[in-house]
């Protein structure tokens, strides 16, 4: 598979937008879950995720020669970059047009550049856990995991986001943040156990967590 996909990456750098289209839809899936988890919240409803992966893919037709320039870069990582530029200027379009509120552009870069909040996972995370548990997650405990994610590492909450809800491997997770996948492992596991010993009080969830 490794050797298909390198194939596909040596004939996309050369222009061939076959290969292109087809190393796309082999990591469609993983760049929808970034382009959902990321959206700002004043946008879901009103853009639809897969037409922001459709945009993105015509982004990324016109770059090859920054594929090309990328020689170290995985095929998934230059197109989650991409597509995250594209999610940035769908913000800016829907948002900042809207509120002319300097303040407010800079929010959205800030999250859009740096990642995954503490805000802003804390609620996937509970929407997530009140599904696994079958039951609705008290304010104290959302209260609770919030506060354990406002104190993690930034990194550590990426981790949690690119894992969990963009579905990368560690191998990826570790490219995408630049660190090795002995440390990228080893933090995933350090932050899944603390969310685990946090909420260990919601009903169903060992599961879920041995799953992840």
């Amino acid at each position: 598979m490794n050797e298909e996909v390198d194939e596909l990456a040596t004939r996309t750098r050369l222009g061939d937008e076959s290969a292109l289209a087809d190393l796309f839809e082999r990591n469609r899936a993983k760049l929808r879950s970034m382009v959902a988890f990321r959206m700002d919240a004043n946008l879901r409803g009103r853009v639809d995720p897969s037409d922001v992966i459709q945009e993105s893919f015509l982004d990324l037709a016109k770059r090859f020669d920054d594929f090309k320039s990328k020689q170290s870069m995985s095929p998934l990582v230059w197109m989650r970059l991409v597509t995250m530029e594209r999610l940035m200027a769908v913000h800016r379009h829907h948002v900042t047009t809207q509120m002319r509120d300097a303040r407010r552009d800079v929010s959205i870069d800030r999250e859009m550049g740096l990642g995954a909040t503490s805000v802003s996972l804390a609620a996937a995370l509970m929407d997530r856990l009140s599904s696994a548990s079958g039951k609705v997650i008290r304010s104290e405990q959302k209260a609770k995991l919030h506060e354990l994610l406002e104190q993690m590492d930034q990194d550590d909450r990426e981790i949690i986001a690119l894992r969990i809800f963009e579905g990368v491997t560690n191998g990826e997770a570790a490219e995408i943040l630049k660190l090795s996948k002995q440390t990228t492992s080893k933090r995933f596991v350090r932050a899944i156990d603390r969310l685990r010993t946090a909420m260990q009080d919601v009903p169903g969830l060992e599961q879920w967590f041995n799953h992840n």
